[in-house]
């Protein structure tokens, strides 16, 4: 460090980053700077900055390559760490690591949203010792964030490589949102899976955006580009309270767009017709206040954010366009995270439910489809947050079960007037009881005999029978459903529910 150099002249250099060949080699891959993406984020510019001068006797390493502070998001305050990739590829060194430590221990005091603002090479390995194995080494980072999960909430935004160990920054998160064709996650590069294990693969192929927003499941948005993934942070935030001790704020009122089909001519009469349930979705909910979460993973379910009437309310609802709305073991995760998601900090579910049940054959028996829906239905168990259950159409089998089913104690299961709620659909259950006696049949008596056992079966399942028996709290008119669910989540407002007395469950994972 010259020790002719004003504060102002030495500021200004730490500032500015690494050197202008690393300026320029990200701005070609349409990478900005780390402030610069600060400066996107937050409502003015950072509030605090932490450590500015970490390093600062080594003009390699301004900042030691991460930005730690707090700045306002929507009004809230955050706390950020944005990794320098212009900085010796945003690696850490040990400083680097006591930053990141010390901005979420101020998070924690302060309960209030952590950000992790991603673009790493991982661990400086000439600064292992330092860094890596002690006490406040790196792993203290991920008991930090383990720590905070559920308390706070926390975001990862992926703007470039989260290598290595690093790679659990983003897995501890509650979403990351991945940048298109830059950002990547893996615990081996590429050129290491060759060498170690002989396995020759592209980056994206090993840990590229697409493939963990569609594949793995460890990515939850794609974003075509930086300013893209920024925009979604800030409108992810707005559904949140800072805190676990705080329900989220309401907006404004906003009635949905206005559709040429009303709900009742939306939904077909026929339970296996195709049915987009975003369209549903959209006639129940605020306009434009969808805000969807893993939306290229397991798309046979639907997840996100959104509002009605102003409240943020969490959305899991089955898609019959995607694989007929049939649960896997990827689908079952998804919920399973997103229901802990909302309850966590106190966001109202809706199960929209149109469901034959769960998959079955070989294949997702030996992926585990029952550990997996056992990890759904555990999730939405416990769930203590207002909750309703909307049969659509149907649910069938295990489906009732995960959607949130009467023997879950919803606050209320609800039903349109076609719904049906069975063991198993009519064609299903005609066939397991009659198959011998319609075997048995000549061929030209089997249509009548088949056709008059469907309508015996859906006389045992009639949906007003059902709520005769209580089994459904209401029937509620299709066009009515928003003004229904509506004035419910405004009766359960002050819902207060302890699920058990324990230390934890043991989970299905």
């Amino acid at each position: 460090m010259p020790t002719n150099e004003t504060l102002e002249e030495r500021a200004k250099k730490i500032a500015s980053g690494g050197a202008e060949k690393y300026h320029s080699k990200n701005a070609e891959k349409g990478k900005m700077f780390v402030r610069e993406r600060l400066q996107l984020l937050f409502d003015d510019n950072i509030d605090i900055e932490d450590a500015f001068f970490a390093n600062c006797q080594d003009d390699s390493l301004p900042a030691d390559g991460v930005v730690t502070g707090i700045g306002r998001i929507n009004g809230e305050k955050v706390c950020i760490m944005a990794n320098d990739s212009t900085v010796k590829a945003g690696s850490w060194g040990a400083r680097t690591v006591e930053k990141i430590i010390r901005i979420q221990e101020t998070a924690l005091k302060l309960n209030i949203p952590m950000l992790y603002l991603v673009d790493s090479a991982g661990a400086r390995i000439t600064d292992q010792v330092e860094m890596f194995p002690n006490r406040r080494g790196a792993g203290r980072i991920f008991h930090n964030q383990i720590k905070l999960s559920g308390r706070v909430p926390q975001i990862c935004l992926l703007f470039g490589p989260s290598a290595a160990g690093g790679a659990y920054i983003p897995a501890f998160c509650d979403i990351v949102v991945m940048v298109d064709g830059n950002a990547s996650m893996y615990l081996g590069s590429p050129r290491m899976a060759e060498k170690v294990i002989g396995e020759k693969v592209t980056l994206e192929e090993m840990g590229g955006a697409n493939m963990h927003c569609s594949v793995s499941g460890c990515g939850d948005v794609l974003a075509k580009d930086e300013s893209d993934a920024i925009a979604f942070a800030r409108k992810y935030l707005s559904y949140f309270p800072q805190s676990y001790r705080e329900l989220p704020k309401k907006a404004d009122s906003r009635e949905p767009a206005p559709f040429e089909k009303s709900v009742e001519e939306l939904i077909p009469k026929n339970q296996n017709a195709p049915f987009d349930m975003y369209q549903l979705i959209d006639r129940l909910i605020d306009d434009h206040s969808f805000c969807e979460i893993k939306k290229k993973f397991a798309p046979e379910l639907i997840t996100g954010l959104s509002r009605i009437e102003g409240r943020p309310v969490g959305i899991i609802a089955n898609q019959p366009r995607a694989k007929g709305g049939v649960l896997f073991p990827d689908s079952a995760d998804k919920a399973a995270k997103f229901i802990q998601l909302c309850d966590a900090f106190n966001i109202p579910l809706l199960f929209l439910a149109d469901i034959p049940g769960f998959m079955i054959g070989t294949k997702v028996e030996r992926a585990g489809i029952i550990r997996h829906g056992a990890k759904m239905l555990s999730a939405m168990s416990e769930a203590t947050v207002p909750k309703i259950s909307v049969v659509v159409r149907k649910a069938y089998g295990a489906g009732l079960y995960a959607m949130a089913g009467p023997a879950f104690e919803p606050d209320a299961c609800l039903a349109l007037p076609t719904a049906q709620i069975a063991v198993m659909g009519p064609e299903a259950a005609v066939n397991a009881v009659y198959a011998n006696k319609i075997a048995a049949l000549p061929e030209e008596e089997r249509p009548a005999f088949i056709k008059e056992k469907h309508e015996e079966y859906k006389e045992n399942i009639d949906i007003y029978r059902l709520a005769s028996e209580m089994v459904i709290d209401d029937i509620v008119q299709p066009n009515k459903l928003r003004e229904e669910l509506s004035t419910r989540y405004d009766a359960y407002e002050t819902k207060d529910v302890l699920f058990t007395e324990r230390k934890h469950g043991v989970y299905p994972v």
